[in-house]
């Protein structure tokens, strides 16, 4: 088995997410006492928020590529990084590091192409969804991204940093992510993107009559399959 090496903190919410889905999956594949091989290196989200907020991306990336780099000198086969949002940096990370880059957009539109999706409604935070390097990426593969209104992602964005990041889960904003969703149906998704790894700690599959694709997952899945092949 590859040992993963996840680039995590952001949040450390999402990170354990991350740790307990992998484990969970390498041991139903393999039973027993199995778990995976794996190491995290958790960064102080706060640098990593702030850095974001003043678009100082190139700083960002070069934190993260740095972390990328010891998890590669420590051992790790490959990495995962453990957020959405900083794959706005993942040249940068790729460009330090010479094992595999488990790219959390190509995990994603995997899923869509196997699951003959082609527009998909899209949350996340206001730079998953404002800036180009995730859709991009999705518009390569031939998946078209549907995006909430720009009050709605300032909303979005909102509950993210002030409530998801800290664990907190309420009803209320629960009921507003469905209306969102509710109305990128009505825009022609096929299925909702929640382009947040913490997202997924809020919305569940049966809250939604529409396949919810849920990147924290998928990505998860996707490196226990690369880990053990």
């Amino acid at each position: 088995m590859k040992k993963i090496g996840i680039l995590g903190g952001m949040s450390w919410e999402s990170t354990v997410t991350y740790y307990q889905m992998i484990n969970r999956m390498v041991n139903q594949r393999f039973g027993g006492l199995h778990s995976a091989n794996c190491l995290i290196s958790s960064v102080n989200f706060h640098e990593i928020e702030q850095l974001q907020a003043q678009g100082v991306w190139e700083k960002a990336g070069e934190i993260l590529g740095n972390e990328a780099l010891n998890l590669e000198r420590a051992g790790a086969d490959g990495v995962l990084l453990a957020t959405n949002t900083m794959h706005k940096v993942a040249e940068q990370i790729e460009e330090k590091i010479s094992v595999p880059f488990l790219h959390i957009v190509d995990a994603v539109a995997e899923e869509l192409d196997n699951m003959k999706i082609s527009r998909v409604g899209l949350l996340g935070t206001k730079y998953t969804l404002k800036l180009d390097f995730f859709k991009d990426r999705l518009k390569e593969r031939n998946i078209d991204p549907v995006l909430p209104s720009d009050p709605q992602i300032d909303e979005i964005n909102r509950i993210i940093f002030e409530e998801l990041v800290h664990g907190e889960l309420n009803d209320s904003s629960k009921d507003y992510f469905i209306k969102v969703m509710q109305g990128l149906k009505h825009n022609g998704a096929e299925a909702i993107v929640l382009g947040c790894t913490e997202i997924g700690l809020l919305i569940k599959e049966d809250d939604f009559q529409l396949p919810l694709i849920d990147t924290t997952t998928i990505h998860a899945k996707k490196a226990v399959e690369w880990a053990i092949q």
